[in-house]
């Protein structure tokens, strides 16, 4: 292997290393790329993770570069032990993503051994790894990231769970049509974090379809512009495999429609057999799979 640097990231390096981190989320999402000031913003802080991220006390990017070409980068957070921090991460070191290019995959093993030196230094109690970056669907390890996932296996971690990252036309989704169920409604709330569509049967709530219809972050993503996310749909027990969910979806296609929406995704595990089937039929199909939950030790 050529000569190479391991050192921590520096800002003149931002535009290489968004062009590698574009290149993973490119393979995830078709058409869609990460500005450098929305890489950059995630190597500070990290506000979707309203949960988790106050809890990090410590963050590291390192990066290897062989003759002025940055190769392969990864971004490290080392969690308090306070009780206010939960019990998976309490004391714990992450590996919040590490990439390299697929022809430099010994830089990316270099690397990964200077991150877990660096764990050890922090003395973190146990080893975490994953590789969320800024964009939806973009989290775990990703099928179409065989390198990564090597990378992760020889440096002797085990994968947790798989899931199935769905994505449906938004034209091809059902229309709402009249309710499956005499007397079924549906009004339009404000959810816990994005927007609802409840079926009422007179005052009694029997089902939700809860989806985010903005992935741009107030424009500051402009190429998830068209993209959505469901976020929830269920169904009473009572009005299951009676068309409920299916009338709830194609009240959400209506109103993303309206708004433009292109393509949403979904998400569930690969065991869940009716979910997935329900999914198909509506219109949704398969994008990638992924696995999160690695640890090491």
């Amino acid at each position: 292997m050529p000569s190479i640097e391991i050192r921590p990231f520096k800002r003149s390096d931002r535009d290489q290393l968004a062009t590698l981190v574009n290149a993973h989320v490119g393979t995830v999402l078709p058409g869609v790329s990460l500005s450098v000031n929305a890489v950059m913003s995630q190597l500070e802080r990290e506000p979707d993770e309203f949960v988790v991220d106050p809890w990090v006390i410590e963050r590291a990017t390192l990066v290897v570069v062989e003759a002025d070409r940055l190769v392969a980068a990864a971004h490290l957070v080392r969690y308090g032990d306070g009780e206010q921090v939960g019990a998976d991460q309490r004391g714990a070191g992450e590996l919040r993503w590490l990439l390299c290019w697929p022809a430099d995959v010994a830089a990316g093993e270099a690397l990964l051994a200077a991150c877990l030196q660096r764990l050890t230094a922090w003395d973190v109690t146990r080893v975490l790894a994953d590789s969320s970056l800024p964009a939806p669907a973009v989290y775990g390890v990703p099928d179409c990231w065989p390198h990564v996932r090597r990378l992760y296996e020889r440096a002797g971690f085990t994968p947790g769970a798989e899931e199935v990252v769905l994505v449906a036309d938004v034209a091809d989704l059902p229309q709402p049509g009249p309710p499956p169920i005499e007397g079924l409604a549906v009004r339009r709330v404000v959810g816990d974090a994005a927007t609802s569509f409840v079926a009422t049967l007179g005052e009694t709530p029997v089902g939700l379809i809860e989806l985010q219809t903005d992935l741009t972050e107030g424009g500051t993503r402009s190429r998830l512009a068209g993209w959505a996310e469901l976020w929830n749909l269920a169904v009473e027990e009572p009005y299951r495999r009676r068309g409920a969910g299916r009338w709830l979806v194609g009240h959400a296609a209506d109103w993303m429609r309206l708004g433009r929406v292109e393509r949403v995704l979904d998400y569930c595990g690969p065991d869940e057999h009716d979910a997935l089937a329900f999914g198909t039929a509506c219109g949704w199909r398969e994008l990638t799979r992924t696995t999160r939950g690695w640890t090491r030790g």
